[in-house]
């Protein structure tokens, strides 16, 4: 079974930084452009960042340029998504996704709050 799991989570002050994972199993994710997404209370789905699968990154949501970093370790067929500055506006239930694939994660929720 294909699975996605995101890890790294959790509750940080407003300007701290987190590092998301994905975690890819029963598929090798190398050749998928991938993306994080993420869901706020209220509010619709948002695509966080894209990349490509020579670890380009080809979209970042204009909130979050200069803040976030998206990365990709093929080896490890692991997603990475480095959130700096972090602002209470970026409070949600954050995921990794692929149209290709047709799955997601469940996702990692973070709080920004102080």
């Amino acid at each position: 079974d294909v699975r996605l799991a995101e890890s790294g989570g959790g509750m940080v002050q407003p300007g701290g930084p987190l590092r998301l994972s994905c975690t890819a199993s029963g598929v090798t994710i190398s050749s998928y452009l991938m993306s994080w997404v993420r869901k706020a209370p209220g509010k619709g789905r948002e695509r966080v960042s894209r990349i490509i699968s020579n670890g380009d990154v080809v979209f970042y949501l204009d909130s979050v340029k200069g803040r976030f970093t998206m990365s990709r370790d093929n080896a490890k067929n692991t997603l990475y998504l480095q959130m700096d500055s972090l602002r209470p506006e970026d409070t949600a239930l954050y995921y990794c996704s692929s149209g290709a694939l047709g799955h997601s994660g469940q996702g990692t929720q973070i709080t920004v709050s102080s």
